[in-house]
């Protein structure tokens, strides 16, 4: 690897969260019956003529503002002729010369804490196709039209990424925006977020680009990752064992995980471009961009920024609270309850304990069993003492499968942080007295053990001592080495 160079570009379609498609007026919704939202527009029967929905110019134009864009006032919607069987038009209706999108760029962070950016070519929109149905089909394949002439903004990044690390990153930071953009739901396994990766080896050092292979439909981060190991791996294997890589078009097999040949990859030439004479090139005002500029929410950069301008947490820390509109709002509501100052606290326990739960219960955070107000309430238990970070996560568990707040279940557990220093002085007392070889070998110099008598003493008050004043007073009567 250490002789190759990796270059990988995406090709990102998000499907447009509209409620109607592109050119009809026919619903958009997952999960209807097969064919049952295909209108006649869609099916492109004779005499029918598209009609462009403006909600996907605003959406579209919405994301061209948050990657610094050019929207361009005047584009073109072009037919791409090709024959698929969930294809029922025999062409798609898509831009090519003129996208509503171009120029833009995006910034991800690396392992190592360093920023790079990633060029964004162009956005632009088109109509989706239908899709192939093969299970539980005997001999037979089903076309399922619902989803033809859905909206999608196909995002194509230029050919920045060096590893398919960085191409994880920049997909993660491209799903984040267009849901802070409220203009794609993201999911992935319904489909609304998918790209096509296009990757290419070459000797280090050298500026001409090698051939590259197309991904076609990654529906996954970890698919996206996996295909293009692979693919890097099978591409250097190849050239250096004396062979040529192809320009094709390959699938990636997630039960295999290898991708295959599908087919010879197509050039804009095989897809006889040219404008679609139903539709009239696309206008718009400058006007209208200003408007839509004035709808822009804060984006995920800006959060993360004053995440770390306010509250005092480092870049990592303000960039995974700021992953989503609704975490990010989640993490304010704590801190707006328990106050600035405990904002890193706060911090901890969404990233720590509350994902978690989110995460073994498949919950999306919106779903939470623990609302802001009843965290803010566990946290001010652990600031004021009353209880242990330690027995503050049992009192969490124990809101989180059963309700109610920290001060209830603190108060009917019994779990309430022993502060009274003569207490435990007792409990240290009776712990030195029953392991008498142990505070000798301490005594003697075996350090180590300290540990041991914290652990007991902690046994003996199931777990209410007060760490500090435990640390401090079992070093005090100890002695020592």
């Amino acid at each position: 690897m250490n002789d190759w160079e990796v270059v990988v570009g995406l090709e990102i379609h998000a499907q447009l969260a509209t409620k109607s498609k592109i050119f009809s007026g026919a619903a958009t919704a997952y999960g209807a019956a097969p064919n049952s939202q295909a209108s006649l527009v869609d099916l492109a029967y004779p005499g029918v003529l598209p009609v462009l929905n403006a909600e996907a110019v605003r959406m579209a134009v919405k994301f061209g503002l948050s990657i610094g864009a050019e929207v361009a006032q005047r584009s073109i919607f072009a037919r791409k002729n090709y024959f698929y069987p969930d294809l029922p038009k025999g062409y798609q209706i898509s831009q090519y010369e003129d996208p509503v999108v171009k120029r833009g760029s995006l910034k991800i962070v690396l392992e190592d804490g360093s920023v790079k950016t990633i060029g964004i070519t162009r956005a632009h929109l088109e109509e989706d196709a239908g899709k192939s149905l093969h299970e539980g089909l005997a001999h037979a394949s089903g076309i399922d039209l619902n989803r033809a002439g859905t909206p999608l903004l196909e995002i194509v990044s230029e050919p920045d990424m060096r590893s398919a690390k960085e191409a994880v990153a920049y997909m993660k930071k491209v799903h984040t925006l267009v849901r802070y953009l409220e203009i794609c739901d993201g999911n992935m396994q319904e489909g609304s977020f998918r790209c096509d990766a296009n990757v290419s080896v070459r000797p280090r050092g050298q500026e001409k680009f090698g051939t590259r292979a197309e991904i076609k439909n990654l529906n996954s981060f970890r698919f996206v990752e996996k295909a293009i190991q692979y693919e890097v791996a099978r591409q250097i294997e190849l050239i250096e064992s004396g062979g040529k890589v192809l320009q094709e078009t390959r699938l990636y097999d997630s039960d295999k995980h290898e991708t295959r040949s599908m087919r010879s990859k197509e050039e804009a030439n095989d897809y006889r471009y040219f404008p679609d004479p139903d539709l009239l090139p696309l206008e718009i005002d400058p006007a209208f961009v200003a408007k839509v500029r004035t709808s822009l929410p804060e984006l995920p950069d800006e959060k993360a920024a004053r995440f770390a301008a306010d509250f005092g947490l480092s870049p990592y820390d303000a960039g995974v609270l700021s992953a989503s509109r609704e975490l990010g709002a989640y993490f304010e509501a704590v801190v707006a309850k328990s106050g600035p100052s405990h904002a890193k606290l706060a911090a901890n326990w969404v990233m720590g304990e509350l994902s978690s739960a989110l995460n073994r219960d498949g919950l999306d955070i919106d779903a939470s069993r623990v609302a802001p107000p009843a965290l803010a309430g566990l946290l001010a238990r652990i600031v004021d003492q009353t209880i242990s970070g330690k027995i503050a996560k049992d009192v969490f568990e124990a809101m989180w499968s059963e309700g109610g707040d920290a001060d209830s279940i603190i108060a009917a557990k019994g779990l309430k942080q022993i502060s009274d220093s003569g207490a435990i002085d007792a409990a240290i007392d009776a712990v030195m007295a029953a392991n008498p070889q142990q505070l000798a070998e301490y005594r003697s110099g075996k350090d180590k053990l300290f540990g041991f008598f914290v652990g007991q003493v902690m046994k003996a008050t199931q777990g209410k001592a007060n760490p500090a004043q435990l640390n401090e007073l079992l070093k005090a009567k100890l002695g020592g080495p």
